[in-house]
């Protein structure tokens, strides 16, 4: 049994070793989680700030967006919302489907809300059983993990002390 060349052995390491794809981007050329989901034609605020990366395959629509921690908060007069560290699910364009790590609670239930549709100027959250239809200008803005929208009045409260009078 004779030995391949040093430099033949080389040349194979690294033939098979590029990918195959003609542009390698760099992980900070991708677009962020957000400017994906506009390319789909959904809003931003689908999604909580606080996104640190996601994968995507591009061919199937499968994907994974990841936090650090979970992210739960609560819209004023509204549903509280609880997502997963790892959230995942197909898209495509006006559609996410088989979504998995993202739970809503309606009255005292918690529901996971399995599909996204946009249909115009709606967006329609389907808990499987029903849906809920909202107009998209309300998701122009992403909520934030622990306040949802409230943010301001959160860090105004914090410091005080709710059983010192300042008179």
């Amino acid at each position: 049994m004779s030995l391949l060349p040093i430099s033949t052995v080389l040349f194979l390491f690294v033939f098979f070793s590029v990918p195959s794809s003609p542009f390698i981007a760099a992980a900070d050329d991708l677009p962020t989680a957000y400017s994906l989901l506009q390319s789909y034609n959904f809003p931003v605020g689908i999604l909580p700030k606080g996104i640190v990366s996601y994968d995507l395959d591009e061919s199937t629509g499968k994907f994974h967006a990841y936090f650090n921690n979970s992210c739960s908060f609560a819209l004023q007069g509204s549903y509280q919302l609880d997502y997963k560290s790892t959230i995942s699910g197909l898209i495509s364009e006006n559609k996410i489907t088989k979504l998995t790590g993202v739970k809503v609670k309606v009255l005292f239930l918690w529901l996971n809300i399995v599909e996204v549709t946009r249909n115009g100027d709606e967006l329609e959250f389907s808990v499987g059983i029903t849906s809920a239809n909202f107009a998209i200008d309300e998701f122009y803005e992403s909520p934030q993990c622990g306040c949802g929208f409230d943010c301001n009045s959160i860090s105004e409260n914090l410091g005080r002390n709710p059983f010192v009078s300042s008179v």
